[in-house]
């Protein structure tokens, strides 16, 4: 192996150990949700609110990123990402429904740094690989959510403990990978003093907020994680609701995580066939659409295979998302707005999701009314997406032969 080539490969090493940590603190309560809303007494909506405390900070930092004067380096955030996480897992843990509320609002601000500081790494350090790496990265992500609800019930059953056991073993993982990133983080801040990296040129933060693609990406970004996260925080429940116990109903959430990590690894080879990204957008709204629909109205016995394809059309989402903070940003400056942008808007957006549908089977009392939803919101996706997928380019320099271009990309029209 070249030294490049070792380069590379140890750089998606570092990417990895920090991507698995990034969902399971919400993934693992899915399964567990039941327990946890018996255990405190928690009615529908603020079991949902559980799910969703942490996923609306998931882009937090984002929003408080846009202003600040200069961000810290991407290195040094996923340090503090990953102590604040081991934080807000250990807080979690306290008992009374007050720190379990507040150690859950802890991990969504820790994970919102991981998630707006990676995709403009990405950019910066493999411009050239995007897709790929973006791909590498959602399938650590999608695996961690997938082990860690996947195990959650059988480790509590294992050790006869509570669910306070697989919750509290999430710190292991994020301490490991904070403590790994330390090294290159002091090697970053070194070489900054010694040769201070150029600063992003001014008004980039407007630029991205008055784009029409940038908006793009942000609602398909939303809409796509809010998907996602009515999965994460409910399908287990709708899978007991039909008859499953809590442990196979645990293996199906597990089953959609995997499938998401199939559908990610899907991206780059499909990029590499289309013109631009919209046939990926139209294929994750159809398989979505469908999977949905098969695990809450099919027969049970086919969860399985509606699970599986589910979980298949969210991973071209999720990964397609992401590479658009990478094709549509122009240089590794104005990635980093709009994957704050993105991502602090977006995930706002997707924490809706869990706590409507919670609110929307307490009215009701069944899941046909909520599945009607999701499956509305899944056919609006497409509006947002195929748009986003146009091969266009925020934050390109104006010339004179592309004024009209750039003013377009822009969200302005040139007079």
């Amino acid at each position: 192996m070249t030294a490049r080539r070792a380069g590379v490969a140890g750089s998606l090493l570092m990417i990895v150990l920090v991507a698995v940590n990034l969902r399971p603190a919400v993934a693992a309560v899915g399964p567990l949700l039941t327990e946890i809303s018996d255990a405190f007494d928690l009615s529908g909506t603020a079991a949902g609110a559980l799910t969703t405390l942490p996923l609306a900070f998931f882009g937090s930092y984002g929003l408080v990123a846009a202003f600040l004067p200069r961000a810290p380096r991407g290195e040094t955030l996923l340090v503090g990402a990953m102590a604040l996480l081991v934080a807000g897992l250990a807080l979690r843990l306290l008992d009374g429904p007050v720190t379990l509320f507040a150690g859950s609002l802890v991990a969504g601000i820790a994970i919102s740094i991981g998630n707006i500081a990676m995709p403009s790494i990405i950019k910066r350090d493999h411009p050239a690989r995007i897709t790929t790496v973006t791909a590498v990265y959602t399938v650590a992500v999608t695996g961690g959510a997938a082990l860690s609800s996947g195990v959650a019930v059988p480790v509590e059953h294992l050790f006869g403990a509570t669910w306070r056991l697989p919750l509290g073993l999430l710190t292991i993982p994020a301490a490991l990978a904070g403590l790994l990133w330390v090294p290159r983080a002091r090697r970053a801040a070194h070489a900054a003093r010694s040769a201070p990296p150029p600063a992003a040129p001014r008004g980039v933060a407007a630029l991205v907020w008055r784009s029409g693609p940038a908006w793009h990406v942000t609602v398909f970004m939303g809409l796509q994680s809010l998907l996602a996260y009515v999965v994460l925080g409910w399908l287990p429940t709708i899978c007991q609701a039909r008859g499953m116990a809590e442990a196979p109903a645990g293996y199906v959430l597990s089953l959609t995580a995997a499938m998401q990590a199939a559908g990610a690894l899907a991206v780059p080879v499909i990029a590499r066939r289309t013109r631009d990204q919209r046939p990926l957008v139209i294929a994750t709204v159809a398989l979505t659409m469908a999977g949905f629909a098969g695990v809450t109205w099919a027969p049970i016995g086919t969860v399985w295979a509606w699970a599986a394809v589910l979980g298949f059309g969210q991973g071209l989402g999720f990964a397609g998302a992401l590479s658009f903070i990478g094709l549509r940003a122009h240089d590794a400056h104005v990635a980093a707005q709009l994957s704050g942008m993105a991502q602090g808007i977006g995930y706002v957006i997707a924490a809706l999701g869990p706590l409507a549908l919670g609110a929307l089977h307490d009215a009701t009392g069944g899941w046909n009314v909520p599945m009607t939803g999701v499956l509305l919101v899944c056919a609006a996706m497409l509006i947002p997406g195929t748009a986003a997928g146009r091969l266009r380019t925020v934050g390109a320099p104006a010339t004179p032969s592309l004024k009209g271009i750039n003013s377009e990309i822009s969200g302005h029209t040139p007079h």
